[in-house]
């Protein structure tokens, strides 16, 4: 094992799982374009930010979930129209 430095300053997360049958999850909340339309968005910015999609945040009540790091920033229930809000956070603390 070899321990580094992180490339990146920020690290955005958003749970894109996805459970069978009637369970509550992230996925159904359209997390798939939301993750797309926020890393575009931060892409345009030219930030050191690493948007990845996740698994399983243990929130499914609460999805769609995005969670940025190191701020501990977390935004439930996410939909399209909150990516310019999460985009903003993510500038703030960068």
């Amino acid at each position: 094992m070899h321990e580094v430095a992180s490339p990146y300053r920020k690290l955005v997360l958003v749970c894109t799982n996805e459970r069978l049958g009637a369970e509550e999850c992230c996925a159904a909340g359209r997390a798939a374009e939301i993750h797309k339309a926020i890393k575009f968005a931060v892409r345009e910015k030219d930030l050191t930010v690493r948007v990845s999609k996740s698994g399983c945040l243990d929130q499914c009540k609460n999805g769609p979930v995005v969670c940025i790091q190191p701020d501990n920033k977390w935004f439930f229930h996410v939909k399209m129209e909150d990516v310019p809000a999460i985009v903003e956070a993510v500038i703030k603390t960068t």
